[in-house]
């Protein structure tokens, strides 16, 4: 069972995530706040798999909710996946220098939504490939400011190789095949840097890989 917390000011989009999620036999709604404070206490109190978080709210903002989860080490296993009305905007790459891992747009078919959370928690990507390759190639070009630099001397030559293709939005199956391996050989190598670079998850690989040099912009487009 995947447990959610639902952060968003508006009610209606709340009660909407919600049914939409409830009628899910994997996925379970275990809280709701209207805002970035009181949804790092839930996510305190509850520990879910995935916080579902709005960016823009009131008092406390979303980017700064996930600061703090990200920052608890009570919630090292629960991800944020951001919600914005927008797409890619600042509030996004702020979100992803936060710590999320990921995030959807408000307008995104419900079955996006659900796929989203449950490939989050899987780890087998950011969200979508395509949708990664747009995302780095923006976030790549903007100084990094939270992560400390990566010691990429720490990885053998086939987990440098798998942490660049990951950076490029190659989902683990993706890589398997690029490869010619197994995709619980590639699953294995990805969390093997990940472990070692300290990396949260892939969305923090992804940045490592941008910050240490290891793949550039014009290499993922």
């Amino acid at each position: 069972m995947i447990r959610v917390v639902l952060v968003d000011d508006q009610p209606l989009i709340r009660t909407g995530i919600r049914a939409l999620l409830d009628a899910e036999a994997d996925l379970e709604v275990v809280g709701e706040a209207a805002d970035g404070r009181a949804g790092v206490a839930l996510a305190v109190a509850h520990q879910p798999d995935v916080v579902l978080m709005d960016v823009q709210m009131p008092g406390m903002d979303g980017i700064e909710a996930t600061r703090r989860i990200v920052a608890d080490p009570r919630l090292a296993d629960t991800h944020v996946v951001m919600l914005t009305n927008y797409g890619l905007d600042e509030y996004v790459f702020n979100s992803l220098r936060a710590g999320a891992s990921g995030f959807v747009v408000k307008d995104t078919e419900p079955a996006d939504l659900l796929e989203s959370l449950r490939v989050t928690v899987r780890g087998d990507a950011l969200l979508s490939p395509a949708l990664t390759r747009r995302l780095i190639s923006e976030f790549a070009t903007r100084p990094a400011d939270v992560l400390p630099a990566a010691d990429l001397a720490r990885l053998t030559p086939r987990e440098r190789e798998v942490v660049g293709l990951v950076a490029q939005g190659l989902s683990n199956d993706e890589i398997a095949e690029r490869m010619v391996l197994s995709p619980m050989t590639a699953k294995t190598h990805v969390s093997r840097a990940m472990t070692k670079l300290g990396a949260r998850d892939r969305a923090q690989l992804v940045v490592f890989a941008y910050q240490s040099g290891l793949v550039s912009a014009s290499r993922a487009g």
